[in-house]
């Protein structure tokens, strides 16, 4: 397994506040990537009711160092009173690509 590294995940309704989230994680080193996935149709129960919507989904790849900052980022940008932000860790992958991460992410 390896060690530190983190694949987070949001979701918004906005493509400029899904650019603007990414943008933002990157040009402050705490995603060393981030996709957007544009028009996913979710599912969820808020307020005590079932509602669907088109939303983005962010894939941001970061270092467990860096999760609360990015966590505060996203909050702070977020259009959502509630978003989601998940972290799942990331147990394998290609050496060259993990030490790319390491390179970019820039904890303060």
């Amino acid at each position: 397994m390896m060690e530190g590294y983190l694949l987070v995940i949001t979701t918004t309704d906005s493509k400029e506040v899904a650019v603007k989230i990414s943008k933002g994680a990157v040009e402050k080193g705490l995603a060393a990537c981030v996709q957007i996935i544009d028009r996913i149709h979710s599912v969820y129960k808020w307020q005590g009711k079932v509602e669907e919507s088109e939303e983005f989904l962010l894939f941001l790849k970061t270092k467990s160092e860096a999760y609360s900052q990015l966590e505060a980022l996203v909050k702070r940008m977020h259009n959502y009173s509630v978003p989601e932000i998940i972290a799942i860790p990331i147990v394998k992958g290609y050496k060259d690509y993990l030490a790319w991460i390491d390179e970019v992410i820039n904890i303060l």
